[in-house]
């Protein structure tokens, strides 16, 4: 696919978002900050529920860390309206949850499954610089972690902030990263 570090292209979308009702989000709305966009297949599902309500268990732990979060499906924002209000745990968001309704941002980022007109369940976090920098798809029956996402971003802000560091497996902030180089090569 070769998404993985490529720029995010222009989007224009209508955003639902608590006490904030509708409001215009566009690809520039994006710049300058750390992104999560978070695709999902539809409202008044079942998997999704339960992938939202933990994301907004996290979600203010992403707001301390600079990150915003797009919840995206091929929806309307007034369907994510009637949902956010009629679903106890959709109810709990409080990140903007935006309408694709004509498959602009699903078709952006590679995750639109025409032959149904619905977004695949897919995770994709920008940097600043609106660069693509980690991404996640799974199958429609598989639901998502936010707090390994939560642990990814903080990766990913880590080798940001350090150049020439990276993050191995499992790492946890705090802990020892490593420096690519020769000396490394099959000592690991």
């Amino acid at each position: 696919m070769g998404i993985i570090g490529s720029t995010i292209k222009p989007f224009k979308a209508t955003a639902f978002q608590a006490g904030k009702d509708f409001f215009p989000v566009t690809d520039e709305d994006v710049k300058g900050k750390w992104a999560i966009f978070f695709f999902y297949p539809a409202d008044f599902t079942f998997v999704c529920p339960t992938e939202l309500e933990d994301m907004a268990d996290q979600y203010e732990t992403l707001q301390g860390m600079g990150v915003e979060v797009y919840a995206v499906s091929t929806d309307t924002h007034f369907s994510h309206k009637a949902w956010h209000d009629s679903s106890p745990a959709i109810g709990k968001i409080q990140f903007p949850m935006l309408g694709d309704q004509l498959h602009t941002i699903s078709n952006n980022f590679g995750v639109l499954r025409e032959e149904m007109g619905l977004s695949d369940r897919a995770t994709f976090l920008v940097d600043p610089d609106g660069v693509i920098q980690v991404m996640e798809i799974t199958c429609e029956g598989v639901g998502r972690n936010a707090f390994e996402l939560v642990r990814k971003v903080k990766a990913a802000q880590y080798v940001r902030n350090n150049p020439g560091q990276v993050c191995p497996a499992k790492w946890e902030e705090g802990e020892e990263t490593l420096v690519p180089s020769l000396d490394l090569v099959g000592k690991i």
